[in-house]
Order: C-alpha cells, then structure tokens, then sequence
C-alpha cells in the first residue's frame, strides 16, 4: 500500500470511527436490546416478547397510526407546497427570488425548541393570539391542542412550516440549474407555461423529490420536540408518535427493552418507505 492510500485512509478514519462509535454500534446494541428484559443491573433474554407485548398495546397502535398520518401529510404537502412556490418564482428577478428564499428559510434557521414554544404560547386557550382571535370572529372556548380532533392538524402545521424551507431551497437550486436551452425551445413549439413545468421541471427536478421524500420520512419518523412541548402526546394520546412513545417506555416507565423494540421497528418503517424511493432514483441515473 503506498504513502497515497495511507494517508486517505487517515484522513476518513476519524469520521469512520465516529460513525462506527456513535451510529452503528448503537445500532446493533439497540437490535440487541430489542430482545431482552432488563431488570436494573440484569438483563433477561426473552426473544420476540417485547414485540408482542407492543403489538397488543392500544396506545402504541395508536402511535404508529399518528406516525403514518404525519410522514404522509409532511411529505406530501411539503413536496406539493414546495414545487408550487419554485415554479412560481424560479424564473423572476434574482432579487425577488432571493427574498422569498430568504423569507421561507428563516422558520428552518430557528430552532424547534423556540418554535414549539412560540406556537404554544400563541395557541394558549387562556391567553394566547390565536385563541384571541377566535374569539373575536365569535368562536368562543376554542383550544385546538386540547382537542382530539384539531391537534393533529395543528402539529402537523407546525412540523410542516418549520420544515417547508429547506425543500423550497432544494427545488428553487434545482430548477436555476436547468439549461434555458429546454424553455427555448417548449417556446418555439407554442408550449404554455404549464406545459414546460409538466414536461420539462417536474421530471427534472424528480431527483430532488425523491431526497426531500426520504429525508421528510426520516425526520417525520424522529418527531419528538413539538409533541413534547406542545401536547406531551395528549390529549387522550391523540397525538402520541412511536418516537414519544419510545422516549415514555425509555425515560419515563424505564422500559429499555421495549423502548428498543420500537426502535427497530421505527427503522424497519424508515427502510420499507425509502427503499422504493431510492429505488427509483436509481432508475433515473
């Protein structure tokens, strides 16, 4: 081996031995764990019991329901609301493009943390804006995160404007990029301008889709700060995700062997929604 590949294996090996530190060993320790019993400093092998125990669990039924409904509502008014704005605005003023951009990336630079608390002050029944404004349009007692109906709704906005951002950014990046070659010549064969979005931006930017879709399934599935300050999984778990469900069997009802089990069916879930997709990003390249 010569002095070259020595010293580019040196260079990768600090990030190899972190990720090999931080995310695969924790990995396989948490597959482990997904089949024993543990008892303070003991740990009792019990084979797939965790996971029947799960399975007949009403509130982690109702966890995987939620988590369905946001990765579904979260990626697909994402990649809707996403494409509309870049379409919209990719082709004007660079200026104006930019503060656009700017103005929608703004809620993706702040952190969850401060936005969940922004939302729960403004969605107070007692004091807060929204509430306030109900009231004058003769909406009387009105709290959204109090009702079964209405926070799932409301959580998944929340999710959604804080992360809608970063995809506009993607998209706008993407369709900047194409040749002006093609809209020349969608503009000699009389193409509207509906017609060169459909034909021409949309296929085009299709890798771009298939990114956002993975990484929106993966960060919808670790959804965790806003159920925890704004709802703590309430009311009734209405709003409970396997995310929160696994830090309440972790943290809360010390249940490390059940709170693994989750964990490995949560990357089993991320695994059958993403392999599709990448599946058909590689078509395409």
């Amino acid at each position: 081996m010569n002095a070259k590949k020595i010293s580019g294996y040196l260079f990768i090996a600090p990030q190899m031995i972190l990720m090999l530190v931080f995310i695969i060993y924790p990995v396989i320790k948490g597959f482990k764990m997904s089949f024993y019993e543990v008892y303070g400093m003991d740990s009792v092998y019990v084979g797939f019991e965790n996971f029947k125990t799960l399975f007949g669990d009403p509130t982690f039924l109702r966890s995987i329901l939620n988590t369905i409904i946001f990765v579904i509502a979260i990626v697909v008014l994402t990649i809707i609301f996403a494409l509309f704005v870049a379409t919209t605005i990719y082709d004007k003023n660079s200026k104006y493009v930019s503060l656009i951009r700017g103005s929608y990336y703004l809620p993706v630079m702040v952190s969850m943390v401060v936005m969940s608390i922004i939302w729960n002050f403004l969605l107070n029944p007692s004091n807060g804006l929204i509430s306030y404004l109900f009231e004058k349009g003769g909406i009387q007692n009105i709290n959204l995160l109090g009702d079964a109906k209405t926070v799932m709704p409301v959580i998944i906005f929340v999710t959604f404007v804080g992360n809608v951002g970063q995809a506009i950014i993607l998209y706008l990046a993407t369709m900047i990029g194409i040749p002006q070659d093609y809209f020349e010549a969608a503009q000699i064969d009389g193409a509207t301008r509906w017609q060169g979005i459909r034909k021409i931006i949309i296929p085009l930017t299709k890798p771009t889709t298939t990114y956002l879709t993975v990484i929106n399934i993966i960060a919808t599935l670790k959804i965790f700060v806003v159920i925890q300050l704004l709802t703590g999984g309430g009311p009734n778990n209405a709003s409970v995700t396997m995310m929160y469900y696994l830090y309440q069997n972790a943290f809360v009802y010390n249940k490390t062997g059940i709170a693994s089990a989750i964990g490995v069916l949560m990357f089993v879930i991320a695994l059958l929604l993403s392999v599709p997709q990448i599946k058909s990003f590689l078509k395409t390249n």
